[in-house]
This record gives C-alpha cells, structure tokens and sequence, in this order.
C-alpha cells in the first residue's frame, strides 16, 4: 500500500505532494505518540527482595556480651575490653575494621579518649548504606534515685543498637550483600552535660556537649570517603513495647528515607513499634551527621510522645541502673533487625 501511495504522488502536483507527505508524517508521530503513552500507562511492577533472616537470640547474646564487660564508660577497663570484641566480632565476619582514634574534651573539662570503630562490607562498592550505634554508656545514673554519680549498665542505652547491628553485619556477610555497608560504632556519645548550666552559652551549645564521637568523625571524614546512599542510626531499640516516632531531625534532612522505612515496617508487621507519630527534633549521632556530611540519616530511637501535649520520654528506666538486661525484649530487637534488613534489600 505505501508503495502504490508513492508511484500515484510521483505525478502529483508538488503541492499535492507537500501535503500528502506532511500528512504521513503526522500520521506517523501520533502512532509515535500513542506508543509512548502505552509504555508510560504500563506500570512497572516492584520485586521484592527476601532479606536473610535476622536472628533476635543471637542479637540478644550480642548485648549480653557487652553488659557483662560492665559499664563502657572511656577509660575504664570494661569499656577497653568491649571495644576490643566487637573489633574481633567484626573482623570474623569479614568486614574490614579500622578504628579511629582521638581525644575530646567533656563538658566538664575531662579529656576523653575516643575510639570509634568503623567496619566495611564490601569497601570497593560505589553504592553505599550506612549503619550506625554508639557504644559507650553513661557514666553516671542522672536520672536515677540512688548512686547517682556510678556509670550505668546501658543494656538498652548503648547495648542495643550495638547487638541488632553486629546481628545485621553477621547475617550481611552470610548472603553476599551486593550494596557495600559501613557499620560505625560512636564513641562518647552519652558523656553529655545531664543540664544547663554557667559552662554553656546557650542550649545548642549544650546539646554539642553530646555525640562527640560522631562530631569527631565528620570534622575528620577522609576527602575519598566514598558517601553513603542514607544512614540509619539506632538508639535505645531494645526494650518491651519500645514505640519508634518519626522524628524531626529524621524528618528534616532524610524525610524520603524515613517514609519510606516507616511504611515497609508496617507492610511487615511491625506498627506496634513503629509510630506514625510526629516526634520534636533530638540531638542525637545523626543529628551531626546530617548538618556536617550532607549523608541523610534518620534515627530509629525509643522517643515516647505523650498526648498532644507535645511532652516525651525514653523510657522509665533511661539514665538509671534499671538499663540491664532484664528490659532487654526479644521480639523488639526482632521487629528493628527484620525492617532494617528488608530495607537494606529492597531500597
């Protein structure tokens, strides 16, 4: 049929010819068009990735480990000795660890040695997820009633987000994750100033009395430092009937990230935990992160938001000797392993 169309336009006059030609051309961009709606209109449907299966027993021995050093307090023994397993820890599983070595001052004036430990899953990978916790405790029970100036266990306040991490990195390492992960420890996070006084200028400059090991890390991040896709923060993730609200600073700077991780915790099972509830901003490790190294990082943390009166806590026993292991809750540790694996997968 074009054939013939041609020949018969051969003795057609050219403005004839003109128009028949305009009109296959037209002819031929609206079938163009049509084509594209099509692929347009067809929806691409979304594969979900079966994480490993993450372990709460085994996550639960990890911050029992670390509880039974005692207190990790710097510069106490305990704390020496602690650091020293989850670099072995580590290293067994096959991450490449390194430890970053420093000194800050308190807000009291201590000198404080600082030993963040930073520990990577496939280093050469361009894709990257980071994954953090602080280790250290509090070196005094503030919020307690009695021996108020003894360091604490830190069973949930330090312990936790260790265990479900290093659960994560042993289960990571099993499948061959094809992402490259960085796991990194903060150290001196929970040696900040317990409240207001003459030592400070302001409340910010209270609040940076906080999280000087994740400070230290990103005034010192290597100029090759190959940045993380997002970060996720865990804090105080262990306890019964934990709720997890989708705080301001998280939803500040790594808003995407959060809705995101929110949603699949549910898809999942998982909204007893996971609130979808607006939390005020916290200083926490992520807090810096996110203003320093433009790595958008949201905090799962323990943030209990009480009615509309805006007021919250983290939990009865935060801050005092009852941070043991008795309030260490299996199926919690389960619910914040199992969202962030399903989350490293499948975004």
């Amino acid at each position: 049929m074009l054939k013939y169309l041609v020949n018969y336009c051969c003795w057609m006059s050219k403005c004839t010819m003109l128009c028949v030609t305009c009109l296959l051309f037209i002819a031929c961009d609206e079938d163009s068009d049509q084509i594209e709606n099509k692929k347009e209109k067809v929806e691409i449907e979304e594969v979900w990735i079966t994480p490993p299966q993450f372990n709460a027993d085994s996550a639960y021995a990890f911050i029992k480990k670390q509880v039974d050093f005692g207190p990790r307090k710097p510069k106490s023994i305990a704390h020496k000795k602690c650091g020293d397993w989850i670099i072995k820890k580590l290293k067994s599983f096959g991450f490449k660890t390194t430890e970053q070595i420093g000194t800050v001052n308190a807000f009291d004036g201590t000198k404080l040695p600082l030993r963040n430990i930073i520990a990577q899953l496939n280093p050469s990978k361009k894709t990257r997820v980071l994954l953090c916790a602080h280790w250290d405790t509090r070196p005094f029970a503030d919020r307690d009633s009695v021996n108020k100036n003894q360091p604490i266990l830190g069973a949930n306040d330090g312990g936790s987000g260790v265990g479900v991490l290093i659960e994560i990195g042993r289960v990571l390492q099993l499948e061959k994750s094809d992402k490259g992960i960085d796991i990194i420890f903060f150290d001196v996070e929970d040696y900040g100033a317990p409240s207001m006084n003459s030592r400070f200028f302001d409340v910010q400059s209270m609040n940076d009395s906080w999280c000087l090991g994740s400070q230290y890390w990103a005034y010192n991040l290597a100029p090759d430092y190959i940045k993380p896709k997002y970060g996720i923060l865990l804090d105080m993730v262990g306890a019964e009937n934990a709720e997890f609200p989708k705080e301001g600073i998280s939803r500040q700077y790594a808003g995407y990230y959060q809705n995101k991780l929110w949603n699949m915790a549910w898809e999942i099972g998982h909204m007893k935990y996971f609130k979808k509830k607006i939390a005020p901003p916290i200083t926490d490790d992520h807090t810096y992160i996110n203003e320093m190294t433009n790595i958008p990082t949201l905090d799962i943390i323990h943030y209990a938001v009480r009615g509309n009166s805006g007021r919250f806590d983290f939990g009865r026993f935060h801050h005092t000797h009852s941070d043991d292991m008795n309030i260490i809750h299996k199926p919690t540790l389960n619910a914040v392993g199992e969202t962030v694996l399903s989350f490293i997968y499948n975004i």
